[in-house]
């Protein structure tokens, strides 16, 4: 078990490395950390900066409430929250994302979200397919896990290609897993709970207790264990593994060598602990990110607060040490009750975030390399309820996207005058992966991957790059 904690690891020689690492099962018969850290680096391709930051707003957020308001409708629909301009002529956001409609030539806005599977978890966001979707042995994968299978990592350093740093429903329901492709393309998951807080309903508890193993990763090593004593014990694997690597043909044992070699080198590198350390970015930036307001008056218990835009900046600084495609969640958008006063609260803490993740990439000279994609699951209904929330529509949702060399500063699709159905320029959640695919040089309609029994599947079905953005 692995928590997130500075720490520092000391070689034999007395040279301090920081580190998060902890590798509290590590044993002589496995080593457990190595099983974890699934990143391959097969193809050549590691110098592209290409990358993804992808935030999922857990629980469906609310197209109306958010880029695609209905002044004109019935307050029963629209509620008390009004719309503001922005920067694109004629484009109007909700009251709620002033600093995004303040850089709004910097996003597209994609109003016209269609085909949502309606369940509670990240997994068409991840992958494209919903649950029911046909699909091969062990299931499709993420997106993240073909990039870490296709690309692997994008430099010499130790930062896995994908990280997947989802709260909530997306970590609890596995939503980043690598089906077909197997464990070794599986993302690499930092235990995150010390940083960020994210209660969870009590049947989702009883959930992630059932689930836990294998759901998170840990970042420091144990109390006494010394790089030197590590070096030991690998050097012990190998000489109790010589007979195995002799009679192994199916190359089971090199494959466990690659895992081995990362996750020693994670330890002793320290590239992913510094990056995960917030204490090491300038407080300037850091302040930024998050939108001044007290935090003791959340609005739900499952809501996060303002430090949450934090992660942002977390997978900012994760792309910067070498990782491809970093997830990160802000809650919580499922609002069956008291839909306005909690949207009052956590809209303007993503707007506030977002628009300062995009801004601090483009100072940096990272926003043409990094695709920015923030959705949820589906939609809300355009009625509000009898206890004043908004229930499930998966009719139709929406997005955001920004960076990554996309045609911006544009909307994408229209709805009706109750935000309920698309009447314009319907978009697929797969066309939504493929445009990401595109942006890494990933044709998903001819590359192919391969299952454990070497059958090759193309990445999408019916999913095409959203010709507005990338023509």
């Amino acid at each position: 078990m692995l928590n997130v904690e500075a720490g520092h690891a000391r070689h034999c020689d007395g040279v301090s490395r920081r580190s998060f690492l902890k590798a509290g099962a590590l044993g002589i018969g496995g080593l457990s950390l190595a099983d974890v850290l699934r990143a391959e680096s097969n193809t050549g391709l590691g110098s592209s900066r290409r990358a993804i930051i992808h935030i999922h707003l857990d629980g469906g957020p609310p197209q109306m409430d958010m880029i695609d308001p209905k002044p004109d409708s019935p307050a029963e629909y629209r509620g008390d929250i009004k719309s503001i301009r922005t920067t694109i002529p004629g484009l109007h956001l909700s009251e709620l994302m002033p600093k995004v409609a303040g850089a709004a030539h910097r996003f597209a806005f994609l109003r016209s979200l269609v085909g949502a599977d309606g369940q509670h978890n990240a997994f068409q966001c991840q992958s494209g397919f919903k649950d029911s979707d046909p699909a091969p042995a062990g299931g499709w994968p993420a997106i993240g896990c073909v990039v870490s299978k296709l690309l692997g990592k994008k430099n010499s350093g130790f930062a896995p290609a994908f990280i997947d740093l989802m709260q909530g429903r997306g970590l609890v329901r596995n939503s980043a897993r690598p089906g077909f492709l197997g464990p070794s393309a599986g993302p690499f998951r930092p235990d995150i709970s010390s940083m960020f807080k994210r209660e969870l309903e009590d049947g989702m508890k009883g959930e992630l207790s059932r689930l836990r193993a294998g759901h998170t990763t840990s970042l420091r090593m144990s109390e006494g264990l010394t790089v030197g004593r590590l070096d030991d014990r690998l050097g012990l694997l190998k000489g109790l593994d010589r007979t195995r690597r002799a009679t192994d043909a199916a190359g089971m044992m090199g494959a466990f060598d690659s895992f081995t070699a990362q996750a020693y080198g994670i330890l002793t590198s320290g590239a992913v602990a510094e990056a995960m350390d917030l204490s090491r970015e300038d407080p300037k930036t850091v302040a930024r990110y998050i939108l001044p307001m007290q935090e003791s008056k959340l609005a739900s218990f499952t809501s996060e607060g303002p430090q949450a835009a934090r992660k942002l900046l977390l997978a900012r600084r994760l792309i910067e040490a070498g990782a491809r495609v970093v997830n990160v969640s802000i809650s919580d958008f499922d609002t069956h009750a008291n839909n306005f006063s909690r949207m009052k609260q956590l809209v303007p803490i993503f707007d506030h975030a977002i628009a300062a993740l995009v801004e601090d990439l483009s100072e940096r000279g990272m926003l043409e390399e990094v695709t920015v994609l923030a959705w949820g699951e589906f939609g809300r209904t355009p009625k509000v309820n009898a206890k004043a929330g908004r229930d499930h529509w998966p009719k139709v949702a929406m997005g955001m996207m920004a960076g990554g060399g996309l045609n911006v500063g544009q909307v994408i699709g229209a709805t009706d005058r109750y935000a309920a159905q698309a009447i314009e320029r319907p978009v697929h959640y797969q066309d939504v992966i493929a445009t990401l695919y595109h942006g890494l040089g990933i044709d998903p309609q001819t590359t192919t991957v391969s299952d454990s029994n070497g059958r090759p599947h193309y990445l999408l079905k019916h999913g095409r790059p959203i010709r507005e953005l990338t023509g």
